[in-house]
């Protein structure tokens, strides 16, 4: 097998064959060029590229998500820990667009979704497993159906008005939800091709979510803790390595290859569900924080007359009610010695007007929230889940997705059942502020007069409406209740809407009155009305916390009837132990270490880097396996060996050194990013960073045919060696103990991390090292730059013909490989 390397200089062709046997030498690459160094004060314990900027992000071990730049490895923001979310992150993902990162806590089990621009949490949801690891994926393919849905999700916006934003005086307010100009919906959503977010952890615990939001599949029969995983950009399959512990109490390393063709088989509507879906999750959280900004705007305050009045009740010594006091004070003008203490020396003239100003601020916040938040956020929800509905009456599309007609029309109920409770709220609000305003206009009055202060002829006119207005709130608010005092400590519930913010199961102190009111009296008297589905259950005697419950776990029972069928179809087809592994009392993060994953989306396949360091440590193997399981791959497994990788020793003597890999990541599909260290390790000696290119490491026509009764390791000696010469694809990483890797091969970019976890250099991938550009004075103009190499290149003809395979001066290898043509034969 040979190799024919073409490449063209100012009209020069140059070709060489090179001989391609078991071991490949390959042309020179451009050096490595460090852009950055920094020590850091706390360790990291993850650090994953952006897959679209030069941006990197870290988690560090006191809990903080920091965000840095390529230039100068300047940081651009850092999120701190805090008790709400949590402490302990164990696991970090970019969303393919770079808009949104994803991280998991350990502490408080939820998984956070971060936008990169603002550090502004977004979203966040609670799992029932510590996520040990998280995989980001976006789907490659694009159809026709997906076009003309994202014309029919345009349209949307027709028949839904956009959400109010949320007020930014509350503390509870998520930041998304309060920015005027955002479409928070979409912003969560990003594109309309589906991305999906897939979580490991802790015994074989495997989770999908759609748009890092909406759980689209529930796995099972994964053994093991997750510590990779990779779903393929055509969704027909999910390779997971896992750590089993072994009866020998020695974890195992597994590859698992499950199959998960039922999502690509109906992309379009698996598409559009989530979708939908993730809409729906987006409108309970707004509904929620809407109802947290209500409780916020309930005030402690409002609760002062409830207080006094009962430690009246307390204190007096007098057998007369509280409620024939204060109308005693409303027909006659006089107040009892006990009463005008309370009035004057309690409550006072200031307080009064205090509380009043209170009351009516709060309940004009609260009737704002309930009119343009809560109602617009429920009708939204009856809108999407009238639209799932119907797609799961189109049975042959969507039954097999598990997507139930019954769940979604118990769900409909449940919103509108919320939103009858919502619209009784409303209406006792109204009443209050009615009451209210002419209780203390008239009691504020009467106060003045007590401490015979001059009352403005306004204030002093009451008609005989504002008379029976206070005559009726005296005699349904000023009920001495002892059942209420064991209760709630109180005689008196003068305040009645802060009940329905109570997140209680206890029924409502006092609940609406609907004596006399016809329609309940005709509904309840109607047996087909009652057994009407056209009718919303109505719960007069619980709050509207208790009802926004029972709503929430209706829907969440809808939504996952899907994630559990769609798991269930999801199949193991391939598992294969790797390697045991010696216990080891390290406490190093897992996302550093080997086996790590890889998707070829052009090929359609899967590749797994691993070593066994115990049995060949000179020696690092790949597999690869094709997403489409129907579909089998030649080479599937092959060993690189390290024993004599670079052309010359490190410290440039004669005797190359053998080294084993620590850490190995692509950087894109031909390319592995290795960092080595030599097997007998000197102190003056420095670590490797390497470019491994992967196209001669697949030259071989060697087979290796597993046998199944036997352990990966245990026929480590019948996988085929290949053995690769770089030329200057490697750096001597100086002053550093080089330990772990993170590549961007779009970005062209390497961060490489000390083993004591705090040491870090940045390093660009395809520029001359700065030493040489210097000596070059290479400019950033092409044909300025091959004008200056015209003289050079015709000249170096003549001695080409030893060994073309070295390639040109180091300043001229970036416009060598923009122009050069391979071929392999």
């Amino acid at each position: 097998m040979c190799v024919i390397i073409i490449w063209s200089r100012c009209c020069c062709l140059y070709y060489k064959l090179i001989p391609l046997n078991k071991t490949s030498r390959l042309p020179k690459m451009p050096a490595f060029r460090q852009v950055g160094e920094k020590q850091l004060p706390n360790s990291i314990l993850f650090m994953v590229w952006s897959p679209k900027r030069d941006l990197i992000a870290l988690a560090n071990k006191a809990g903080e998500l920091l965000l840095h730049r390529l230039a100068s490895f300047q940081r651009v923001w850092s999120l701190a820990p805090n008790e709400d979310t949590g402490k302990e992150i164990t696991s970090l993902a970019w969303r393919p667009d770079g808009k949104i990162i994803a991280f998991s806590l350990a502490d408080t089990k939820q998984v956070i979704l971060c936008d990169v621009e603002k550090a502004e949490i977004l979203h966040f949801f609670s799992v029932e497993s510590l996520v040990s690891c998280m995989h980001w994926m976006e789907v490659s393919e694009e159809s026709s159906t997906l076009a003309s849905f994202c014309n029919a999700e345009d349209e949307t916006s027709h028949f839904l008005p956009k959400l109010p934003a949320l007020p930014k005086s509350y503390s509870a307010t998520s930041k998304i939800f309060s920015e005027e100009k955002s479409d928070e919906v979409m912003k969560l959503l990003g594109d309309v091709r589906l991305n999906i977010l897939v979580l490991g952890g802790g015994s074989g615990f495997t989770e999908l979510y759609a748009y890092g939001m909406y759980k689209i599949a529930t796995l099972a029969g994964v053994a093991g803790t997750c510590r990779s995983l990779c779903l393929s950009s055509d969704l027909k399959s999910l390779s997971v390595i896992t750590e089993i512990k072994s009866t020998e109490n020695e974890p195992e390393i597994t590859y698992f290859q499950l199959d998960t063709s039922l999502l690509s088989d109906c992309l379009p509507e698996v598409t559009r569900m989530a979708r939908k879906f993730t809409h729906i999750s987006t409108l309970l959280q707004y509904q929620k924080l809407s109802l947290t900004c209500m409780c916020e705007a309930w005030e402690d305050i409002l609760m002062q007359m409830d207080l006094r009045l009962t430690k009246f009740v307390q204190e007096k010594n007098t057998t007369t009610s509280v409620q024939d006091e204060f109308i005693q004070l409303l027909l006659w003008g006089k107040a009892s010695p006990e009463l005008q203490a309370l009035l004057m020396n309690q409550l006072t003239v200031k307080g009064l007007k205090k509380l009043g100003q209170s009351i009516e601020s709060s309940y004009s916040s609260i009737q704002k929230l309930v009119i343009s938040h809560l109602q617009s956020g429920s009708e939204a929800l009856l809108y999407y889940l009238s639209e799932l509905k119907g797609m799961a009456l189109w049975k042959q599309k969507y039954e097999p997705l598990g997507l139930d007609a019954a769940l979604i029309e118990d769900a409909i109920t449940a919103v509108g059942s919320f939103i009858l409770k919502a619209n009784e709220l409303l209406q006792v609000i109204d009443s209050s502020m009615k009451n209210f305003k002419a209780f203390f206009r008239w009691l504020y009055v009467a106060m003045l007069r007590m401490s015979e202060d001059h009352v403005l002829p306004e204030l002093n006119k009451m008609t005989q409406k504002d008379i029976a207005f206070v005559a009726d709130f005296l005699t349904e608010h000023f009920n001495e209740a002892p059942e209420l005092y064991d209760r709630k400590g109180k005689y008196f519930n003068v305040e009645r809407v802060g009940q329905y913010l109570k997140d209680e199961d206890d029924d409502l102190v006092s609940p609406p009155n609907s004596k006399g009111n016809q329609w309940v009296n005709f509904h309840q008297n109607s047996t087909p009305l009652k057994e009407s589905p056209l009718l919303f259950p109505y719960y007069p005697q619980k709050s509207l916390y208790y009802v926004k419950r029972i709503m929430e776990g209706v829907i969440d029972l809808c939504l996952q009837k899907p994630a559990e069928i769609i798991g269930k179809s999801i199949k193991q087809a391939i598992g294969m132990p790797l390697y045991t592994i010696p216990t080891s009392t390290d406490t190093l993060p897992r996302l550093f270490e080997l086996p790590s994953l890889w998707n070829d989306k052009k090929s359609g396949m899967h590749y797994i880097v691993f070593t066994m360091p115990e049995i060949s440590p000179c020696k690092l193997y790949i597999m690869r396996k094709a997403t489409d399981l129907s579909r089998s791959v030649s080479s599937g497994l092959v060993a690189i060996d390290l024993g004599s990788l670079l052309s010359r020793s490190i410290d440039g003597s004669a005797e190359a050194s053998r080294y084993s890999c620590l850490d190995a990541r692509f950087f894109d599909d031909e390319t592995l990013t290795v960092v080595l260290k030599e097997a007998v390790e000197e102190e003056h000696r420095g670590r490797i960073l390497a470019q491994l290119p992967l196209s001669p490491v697949y030259a071989g026509e060697e087979e290796f045919i597993l046998d199944p009764s036997m352990k990966l390791d245990q026929q480590s000696g019948d996988i085929p060696v290949q053995s690769v010469v770089l030329e200057n694809q490697w750096r001597t990483l100086e002053n550093m103990k080089a330990q772990y890797v993170a590549v961007n091969g779009i970005r062209k970019v390497s961060c490489v991390l000390s083993s004591n976890l705090r040491h870090i250099r940045v390093f660009e991938m395809d520029v001359e090292d700065e030493e040489e550009e210097d000596k070059q004075d290479v400019s950033g103009d092409q044909e300025k730059l091959e004008q200056s190499l015209e003289p050079s290149l015709c000249s170096q003809e003549d001695t080409e013909e030893g060994e073309l395979t070295e390639g040109a001066e180091a300043g001229t290898s970036d416009l060598q490989e923009e122009n050069a043509s391979t071929s392999e034969i």
